[in-house]
């Protein structure tokens, strides 16, 4: 298991020998704690943050300093075999996605996948990665 804690002493370890990377983190309904954390390492606006805890915000893009912050509303499609209800058809989420110059940070609220095949296609192809980070 890789836990935020991992991540983010990995991001501390290639901070301190002052190497150069792009670091993608993601979190899954996190706690205050846990948020907290990822917000200190990447200087994270304390409202964002703040927002990335609780889901159900409505969807929205704004701009803190070099940081982006957006909210987006995720739907998936539950298989049934007789007409329901529409909830019980579609299962909603979140996933809040914070992009700095040289990060991603995604939390996500809600069961959904998509974003795992995102990371291993970018694993795959680590030219798409180096197009992440200019000077």
């Amino acid at each position: 298991m890789y836990t935020h804690a991992d991540a983010l002493a990995k991001v501390r370890e290639l901070e301190q020998t002052g190497q150069e990377a792009f670091a993608w983190v993601g979190l899954h309904e996190p706690d205050e704690h846990q948020m907290q954390d990822v917000a200190d390492v990447f200087g994270l606006h304390p409202l964002a943050a703040e927002d990335a805890v609780v889901a159900h915000q409505r969807p929205k893009l704004e701009r803190y300093d070099e940081t982006l912050f957006l909210v987006l509303k995720t739907v998936k499609y539950v298989p049934h075999d007789s007409v329901v209800l529409a909830r019980q058809i579609v299962e909603t989420g979140q996933v809040m996605v914070f992009v700095g110059k040289d990060f991603v940070v995604t939390v996500r609220h809600g069961e959904h996948g998509g974003l795992a095949d995102v990371r291993k296609r970018m694993e795959a192809d680590p030219d798409h990665l180096r197009l992440g980070r200019t000077r």
